[in-house]
């Protein structure tokens, strides 16, 4: 059966294919009527570009897909909670639902640090949810950031003089 959990563990296994390609692992796959129209990973390091998001990536293939920029009746599903660049092109996108798994208090803006979804007089107003599949998503996220840390300072005592390592 093709429900919650089902889209948002292809959404994980996006969020793996991230790491693999050295990228912040989040994933996104975005449904209509129980079908797969778009999935991406984030691409900001492969692409050179700030905006390679794998929310962004996704709404872009899913409009291509659909023949239309409205995505009406569409469902976004994210290992982590969209920063503000990509809650503005949710919203924009008038997609009808997000549901993503960890909660970003920094720079979330689906109800971690802001709530842009609420707005009042936006024209677009998602249903959000929150949490499903968040343990998982939350240790590939932590996981990641470690690997990335203890590299840095493998390569910054690397670069020290011998006499100081």
């Amino acid at each position: 059966m093709r429900d919650d959990t089902f889209f948002l563990s292809h959404a994980y296994n996006l969020a793996i294919d991230a790491w693999r390609a050295g990228e912040v692992p989040v994933g996104a796959v975005i449904e209509s009527e129980g079908q797969i129209v778009a999935c991406a990973h984030n691409q900001v390091e492969t692409l050179k570009d700030p905006t390679a998001h794998a929310e962004l990536l996704a709404i872009t293939q899913a409009a291509s897909t659909l023949g239309d920029w409205r995505l009406n009746g569409c469902t976004l599903y994210v290992t982590k909670e969209p920063c503000p660049m990509c809650a503005g092109a949710i919203i924009m996108s008038r997609i009808s639902r997000v549901v993503y798994a960890v909660s970003d208090d920094k720079l979330g803006c689906l109800g971690g640090a802001l709530a842009l979804h609420e707005v009042s007089t936006f024209q677009s107003h998602p249903i959000v949810t929150t949490g499903l599949m968040n343990q998982e998503c939350l240790e590939i996220l932590r996981a990641f950031f470690q690997c990335k840390r203890e590299l840095a300072e493998v390569s910054d005592q690397a670069q020290l003089p011998a006499k100081w390592n």
